[in-house]
């Protein structure tokens, strides 16, 4: 080491360019060892500059400016609170304190590996961008990968643009060849997990050699399905490939559903996850202890607000009652009598895969003319076009085959909109299969039948509700089938004019829609985005929805009623239906209308699931705090297909029959086994509790930021002004180096709830370039100690820590965590101050620019005894941070001598 060069000592405080401020570990001559936030270093000694010691600068009269100090500490802790729970993501909503603590979990290991299985109307959406937001501000973003159903891409895409300005590119199979090279074009990209999971020329392949992925999200994760018998789904094969070639660091999958009936199927979903936790082959009672390291479940009626107010009601569900008309009894009776000989037909084929062909197509029949005339008319109509057509040619029993295939499939799965889509379409298209001997001519009596129904009561009961007890309303109408869905449409808009009705479905077109009476049918078309903008803005007062809208998408804003106009074969799409209302933004409480006819057997059978699902409820509430959300999973752990069976089997079973084979058919609903795996399930998962969590959980958003701008500014010779609600400002010199930043800002807000898309531009928040040049150059500077006056009267010094672990062999994404300690001279009390509340005190100081502070000996000699007395109370309270460390490190960032003034 030459004479002129500084020499470094074990724990001197230094700072490197790129790297921050760390601690040295060794001084190697040419080189130092260094302890950053990241990590240690070992780095060239002329890339280091020595700093100042709090102690050292109070002891030789090194007092700093007072807003440079403030300005330090102000970064200090606003990384800190981000860091860990996310909390500054420029999100236009609420930030709710399950979804900080969700944030905060996954992020407290890395590599993060977790399953979030949040209830319905939760924000698991939210939770995916505070997530991804948190990583991208301490530079952990790096290659992103989201896989989710195609029907959602755009809404994610979109959303974590508008509310965490996380970027991503979406997936297109035609940009995906040899030649395009997309995935070493893109390093964050949004996939249709229908789409990618096929693996088409060479697709797969270009996707493993792409590299690894840092971060994989999967929403709706629970496509990802691996059966004991029947094997893996695509999907699951696809993450599965990844994982095997070691391709994938993070991984966080999210589910409403996490177990679906087969203790194989969920065990399996984990061992991508945590294949040193979980493993399918062994039995599930041995590996739920471990559930607290891989999942995380939070039931809607738990959750609460920063002062523990809950924030769901459960819905007021109504039933509406409706009788047939004689033409309506006539056709059903008819049409009942065609399924009961199309199934005996079908159980005496010599081919067992034709048969149960055959049976699928009568009992989508059965499912279509429970939703209304309309949709089993178009059905029959479609196939009496077709049924001459190809009816013999071996080789199309193929479409049969895969239509039978996919059904499987999507039941499995709880694919609920491409269920119906299947249904309509096997209806009408799978004509090479012969339903009964006699299968044309009662096919067009059928036809004729239902051609004599000119209204069904149905839709006109519906109307007349809407017209009185729920006049004034807007209301969402879920139906299965796009036919019944017109057939509502047009009613509606008979009624109360075109414009008053939006609509969403699979493919954005809605067919045989009579807008005036006496007028021809047309065909509407519609995006789903716009659809749901316009209904959630108030400019349309009716959104007429298939399952399309039965997942993924929020319409709560304007809305609180929601109808069921047919009643689904499967409770969860029920449940599904009411989150789009039920979830966080619901000013009032949910309204469920149940439109049935007592007289079918469809609605027998739903009486029968309702008085099921009370039992189910109340055997949980002897050993449950909470056993709604509990019923709901017990019911979601029930296979589709069982689901299936009673709505198919019941038409044949005698009326005075039907409560005995109810019940056995369903003794597996809710039977011991399933009710203690569904609760050992539960309790065993980790999640959120506001007792335990309320005194960690920070109380601060974006408009604490804006002190710390303006100081910022202030030490840049900046000026900025109020217009408005916003802040204008010249942009620092320095800052404008990045080609992002622009000369000037005008109208700069610090709050989330900002209305328009123009304006979400304007809120400043983690990954905004003005936050993130002013955190920058915050953290770099050298200003260790300053006296300031503190308005509470108190008097004596905040000792400000960076809290970091000494074991570096786990990774955390969370590098340390920043307190205070405050010690009241005048008092004689320690105080912990946590990194929120750190900001908090100093959002309320007012630093000047020329403010000088005591020193000298005396001083020095002072701040060192009450320095030791606060580590050492620190060093007793390290449980109580926010994050847990193996062996904690606590570092003294700077002093601020606080003097207390009256206020």
């Amino acid at each position: 080491m030459n004479g002129g060069e500084q020499e470094f000592r074990k724990d001197d405080p230094v700072g490197h360019a790129q790297l921050g401020e760390g601690r040295v570990v060794a001084d190697n001559g040419a080189t130092v060892v260094v302890r950053f936030d990241r990590g240690i270093e070992e780095c060239e000694r002329g890339d280091l500059v020595r700093r100042l010691e709090p102690l050292e600068a109070i002891a030789s009269a090194q007092w700093a400016n007072p807003v440079e100090t403030v300005a330090r500490v102000q970064a200090e802790a606003i990384r800190s609170v981000n860091d860990v729970w996310g909390v500054f993501a420029r999100s236009k909503i609420e930030l709710l304190p399950h979804q900080l603590w969700v944030c905060r979990q996954v992020l407290s290991t890395q590599p993060a590996r977790w399953l979030v299985a949040d209830d319905v109307g939760l924000g698991k959406t939210v939770e995916a961008g505070l997530i991804l937001a948190a990583l991208a501000s301490r530079g952990g973003l790096g290659r992103l990968l989201v896989l989710c159903p195609a029907s959602l891409v755009e809404q994610w895409q979109q959303r974590m643009l508008d509310m965490f300005d996380v970027r991503l590119a979406r997936y297109h199979s035609g940009a995906d060849s040899e030649k395009a090279n997309f995935w070493a074009i893109h390093s964050q990209v949004i996939a249709s997990l229908q789409t990618l999971r096929a693996d088409s020329k060479g697709r797969h392949e270009r996707l493993v050699e792409g590299g690894v992925w840092d971060t994989v999200i999967v929403d709706e994760a629970h496509h990802l399905n691996a059966d004991e018998d029947a094997g893996p789904t695509q999907g699951y094969k696809l993450v599965a490939k990844l994982v095997e070639h070691q391709l994938v660091r993070s991984m966080v999958f999210f589910t409403g559903t996490p177990h679906r009936g087969k203790n194989y199927g969920f065990l399996s979903l984990l061992n991508l996850l945590r294949p040193d936790l979980f493993d399918p082959s062994r039995g599930v009672a041995a590996q739920l202890p471990s559930l607290s390291q891989a999942v995380i479940r939070n039931n809607k009626y738990n959750v609460t607000d920063l002062e523990g107010r809950k924030l769901f009601q459960e819905p007021l569900v109504h039933s509406e009652e409706y009788g047939y008309s004689t033409a309506e009894a006539a056709f059903y009776d008819m049409l009942t009598e065609f399924i009961v000989s199309g199934k005996a037909y079908a159980s005496r084929m010599s081919d067992a895969t034709q048969g149960r062909a055959v049976m699928l197509v009568l009992i989508a029949m059965q499912k279509l003319a429970s939703s209304s005339v309309a949709a089993i008319r178009r059905a029959i109509r479609g196939r009496l076009e077709r049924i001459g057509r190809a009816r013999g040619e071996l080789d199309r029993l193929n479409g049969s085959k895969r239509d039978l295939a996919d059904y499987a499939e999507a039941e499995a799965l709880g694919e609920f909109d491409q269920l119906s889509q299947l249904e309509e379409r096997i209806t009408e298209r799978d004509v090479e299969l012969r339903l009964m001997a006699d299968e044309e001519q009662r096919l067009r009596e059928l036809l004729e039948a239902s051609e004599r129904v000119v209204e069904e009561t149905k839709i006109r009961k519906v109307v007349n509700l809407v017209r009185s007890q729920y006049a004034g309303r807007s209301v969402l109408f879920f139906t299965e089938y796009k036919a019944t869905q017109s057939l509502l449409m047009s009613a509606l808009m008979q009624a109360f004019g075109r414009d008053a009705v939006a609509f969403i479905n699979g493919d954005a077109r809605a067919e045989e829609v009579v807008i005036a009476a006496g007028e021809a049918p047309r065909v509407l078309t519609e995006a789903r985005t716009d659809a749901a903008e316009r209904f959630n803005e108030g400019k349309v007062r009716f959104l007429v929805s298939t399952e399309a809208a039965g997942e993924g998408i929020d319409l709560q804003e304007h809305c609180h009623t929601l109808f069921h106009i047919d009643l689904p074969w499967n409770p969860m799409r029920m449940h599904q239906r009411v989150g789009r209302l039920n979830r966080f933004g619901q000013k009032e409480r949910v309204e469920v209308v149940v439109v049935h006819n007592p007289q079918t057997v469809e609605s027998r059978i739903w009486q029968k699931l309702t008085e099921k699902i009370e039992e189910i409820n109340r055997a949980m509430a002897n050993v449950m705090e909470h056993p709604e959300d509990l019923g709901q999973l017990v019911l979601g752990a029930a296979p589709s297909s069982l689901y299936r069976e009673l709505f198919a089997q019941a038409s044949g079973v005698p009326r005075e029959r039907l409560s005995a084979w109810f019940d056995e058919k369903t003794s597996r609903i809710g039977g011991r086994d399933t009710f203690e795996v569904v609760r050992e399930l539960v309790g065993s998962c980790a999640r959120f509790d506001f007792r335990q969590s309320s005194a960690l959980l920070p109380r601060v958003d974006l408009p604490d930021l804006e002190p710390f701008v303006t100081n910022v500014l202030q030490l840049n010779r900046r000026r900025p002004q109020r217009e408005g609600d916003g802040l204008s400002f010249k942009t620092p010199d320095s800052w404008r180096r990045d080609p992002t930043v622009r000369a000037n800002y005008s109208g700069l807000l610090f709050d989330r709830h900002a209305a328009t898309r123009r304006e979400r531009g304007r809120v400043v928040g983690a990954g905004h370039a003005v936050f993130e040049h002013a955190l920058r150059q915050a953290l770099a500077i050298d200003a260790p100690a300053a006296s300031i006056a503190a308005s509470d009267g108190v008097t004596g010094p905040l000792f400000v820590y960076r809290v970091t672990d000494r074991v570096t062999s786990e990774r955390s994404w969370v590098r340390g965590v920043t307190v205070a300690v405050r010690v009241s001279t005048n008092v004689g009390e320690c105080a912990l101050l946590h990194d929120w509340q750190l900001l908090q005190l100093l959002n309320g100081l007012k630093p000047s620019m020329r403010e000088e502070g005591r020193g000298g000996p005396d001083v020095h000699a002072e701040a060192g005894k009450l320095l030791t007395a606060a580590t050492a109370f620190l060093d007793a309270r390290y449980n109580d941070l926010p994050v847990s460390f193996r062996h904690a490190r606590a570092s003294l960032v700077a002093t601020l001598w606080l003097e207390g003034t009256p206020s």
